[in-house]
């Protein structure tokens, strides 16, 4: 499950993912969208490569001293008549892995150029300063975030997890500052205000659980309303 590299760094990331997430993704636990930001951040991180190859290592090592269970009939009956979905899954996929010809000078690492069409992110705005594409829809949600230089996100908390990955510019919250390849796990417990950096875009694979929470005095209002 190692993702692929990317050699065109020019920041070696200083934030990452925690060593639970890590080790859910070698062990394939993860949901689609968590496995995107991962695998996305791997692309950048030689260091988290480092991580996850060590945990696959280990997790090999553990099958091989379980003793192989018996398969029952009724489970092998279950798995052959799935056999038709499983073959089809790839077709659907293929279709998102197109490689774009037309991303307005953005690097995208693979992981996440295989969910963007032939045209690139289709910017969508959401208010003055933030525009998004969305990759997935659902509970856990994936989307590329632009935010314009020097602006400030209305400050917010989440209802459920949010992971953000920087991928150009960066932004700055009252935890550090992030740039490329940096990784930033949120919760319910920390309000922040991200602020991007001057200069140019800020350019963030953002994976939320759920609708975030605005909690400014005037934003509050809006929180029915936000998805």
């Amino acid at each position: 499950m190692s993702a692929p590299t990317d050699i065109r760094l020019g920041h070696m990331p200083e934030h990452h993912p925690e060593a639970e997430l890590l080790v859910d993704y070698a062990a394939g636990a993860l949901g689609e969208a968590e496995s995107l930001v991962v695998a996305t951040h791997l692309a950048l991180c030689p260091d988290c490569r480092h991580e996850v190859e060590r945990f696959e290592a280990v997790g090999g090592a553990m099958l091989q001293e379980i003793e192989p269970a018996a398969l029952s009939a009724a489970s092998r009956d279950a798995v052959m008549a799935r056999l038709d979905d499983v073959i089809a899954a790839p077709e659907v996929a293929a279709a998102r892995r197109t490689p774009p010809e037309a991303l307005a000078g953005l690097k995208l690492p693979q992981p996440l150029r295989s969910y963007l069409g032939e045209a690139g992110p289709n910017w969508r705005r959401v208010i003055a300063g933030l525009a998004e594409h969305q990759l997935l829809a659902g509970p856990h949600r994936a989307v590329l975030l632009r935010i314009d230089p020097s602006v400030a996100m209305p400050t917010h908390t989440h209802r459920g997890r949010e992971h953000t990955l920087v991928l150009a510019g960066g932004f700055t919250d009252a935890a550090g500052h992030y740039l490329r390849g940096d990784f930033r796990s949120t919760d319910p417990s920390i309000t922040h205000q991200p602020v991007a950096d001057p200069g140019e875009p800020c350019i963030c694979l953002a994976i939320t659980t759920a609708p975030l929470r605005l909690t400014g005095r005037l934003a509050r209002l809006l929180n029915p309303f936000l998805r």
